[in-house]
């Protein structure tokens, strides 16, 4: 019986062992990147994950950068990746899109934005949900939310500076929910307080990149709990508006019930809900960290703030009638602010990293990237690398004089590129330019306390960003 047990344990140690080093000696029809895999299963990802203090490139990247070089593999999330901080590389990843990669998020990840959420989508369906989505945010719709967006803006300044001190980050999430909320689902949180979606949206995001333990009190299991009552209240919001068929809101909530009722629709409920679900937390939380970063380098910047004031006070007097509000020539004409946003978004990498799947084996350069291999790429490597930008961790706007100042390169992909590009792009950097005309013709501010960053990899504030709004009529 004895000599069984033993057998039994030698025969665990074994395959245990042989395992070990199945995972860490990889086999390639070609080479593999260099680097480590880490632990079976666990990987590297803890290392991945551990706050950076920085705005800088991750410790986890740039030491194995500098022991592997810019393309590397490791395993993150229980899956096999390639990293890369290859500029090449990483533009080729997002040009070949549907053909030789295509979209990939960990299983974690996908627990939390939904299966049949927009970035999970590949072909067809992705074309059809993204059409759905850019007749309400789309470049064309702009000009029909333009002045809806500066009313919003308006409004929520005016009560800033009525308080003596107002957290930027958290203000102007609701700011961006009391637009987006009202134009998807015709969603007020002062008609329904106790339906705060913005808040169950805050426990959603802090969990995002934690390590993905379901259990409670763990940041994951809380972001699961955020995204269960944020669909059942969006389900219940739905259920409501199709018992009344004949109340029409003019949002996106109307068109897709109109869309659900069409007899040839490949659109289904689930695929409804997961597509506002991604649709309202994309915008509030990368737009809001966004504007409250602009904020942060402008009070560090008083140079780039004076020149931006200069840009929109010439604005208001070259209009014959000063109070009006913004036109869209008027915002096309808006040539430093785009700078501005360049640069914020440059330096803030608000989306840090992007997956794509290996669909077939890929030779670049001297490595291969096996089928079915992630390839992440991490896009803060090549938006601070001084190679393409001289001193890169600086906030320097006057960079970008010169430069295209939308759409994305080899050099510049914040909004990722081709086919994966951001649906939501220009969206965002119309709320910020929006944002910054209304602030500095109206206002001045005065930091009161925070304003530290905190990267796991996804840009956080832990403390928040404190600051005090003034009139800008009154003494400075």
């Amino acid at each position: 019986m004895l000599h069984v047990g033993l057998c039994l344990v030698a025969l665990f140690v074994v395959s245990i062992t042989h395992w070990v080093y199945k995972w860490r000696n990889l086999k390639c029809n070609g080479t593999l990147p260099p680097g480590s895999m880490g632990w079976p299963l666990l990987g590297e990802t803890l290392q991945f994950i551990a706050p950076s203090h920085t705005l800088d490139t991750s410790a986890f990247i740039k030491n194995r950068i500098k022991r592997y070089g810019s393309i590397f593999r490791t395993s993150l999330f229980g899956s096999r990746v390639i990293v890369s901080t290859d500029s090449e590389l990483s533009y080729m990843v997002f040009q070949q899109e549907g053909r030789s990669f295509e979209s990939w998020y960990p299983p974690s990840f996908r627990k939390v934005l939904g299966n049949q959420s927009l970035a999970f989508m590949h072909g067809g369906l992705r074309k059809y949900l993204k059409n759905m989505v850019l007749t309400v945010i789309g470049s064309q719709s702009l000009k029909n939310i333009f002045s809806e967006v500066e009313t919003v803006a308006t409004r929520n300044m005016e009560r800033w500076v009525s308080q003596e001190t107002t957290e930027l980050k958290t203000a102007v999430a609701d700011m961006i929910y009391e637009f987006m909320g009202k134009k998807m689902i015709s969603y007020d949180p002062v008609e329904k307080p106790s339906e705060n979606l913005r808040e169950n949206y805050e426990a959603f995001v802090r969990g995002l990149y934690s390590f993905p333990l379901e259990i409670p009190g763990t940041a994951y299991y809380k972001c699961l709990q955020g995204r269960k009552k944020v669909m059942m209240m969006l389900k219940n919001m739905l259920e409501e508006r199709q018992a009344k068929p004949n109340e029409v809101q003019n949002d996106f909530f109307d068109y897709v019930i109109e869309e659900l009722k069409k007899n040839d629709t490949t659109l289904t409920e689930e695929i409804s809900l997961d597509l506002i679900f991604g649709l309202l937390f994309a915008n509030h939380e990368s737009t809001s960290q966004a504007i409250t970063l602009a904020i942060k380098f402008l009070t560090d910047n008083p140079r780039a703030l004076k020149e931006l004031a200069e840009e929109h006070e010439l604005i208001l007097k070259k209009r014959e009638k000063p109070e009006a509000g913004l036109t869209w020539e008027e915002y096309k004409s808006m040539t430093f602010t785009f700078q501005i946003i360049n640069e914020t978004l440059r330096l803030g990498n608000i989306a840090p990293v992007a997956f794509s799947k290996a669909l077939t084996d890929i030779k670049f350069k001297d490595y291969t990237i096996p089928s079915g291999w992630v390839v992440m790429v991490c896009s803060p490597a090549v938006h601070l690398d001084p190679v393409n930008y001289k001193d890169p961790l600086k906030f320097n706007p006057w960079r970008w004089e010169g430069m295209e100042l939308k759409g994305s390169s080899k050099t510049f992909m914040v909004f990722g590129g081709a086919q994966r590009y951001c649906v939501g792009a220009d969206l965002a950097r119309l709320q910020m330019a929006i944002f910054l005309h209304c602030l500095v013709t109206k206002y001045w501010w005065q930091p009161i306390k925070g304003g530290d960053i905190v990267r796991t990899p996804a840009l956080q504030f832990p403390n928040g960003f404190h600051v005090q709004f003034f009139e800008k009529d009154k003494q400075q």
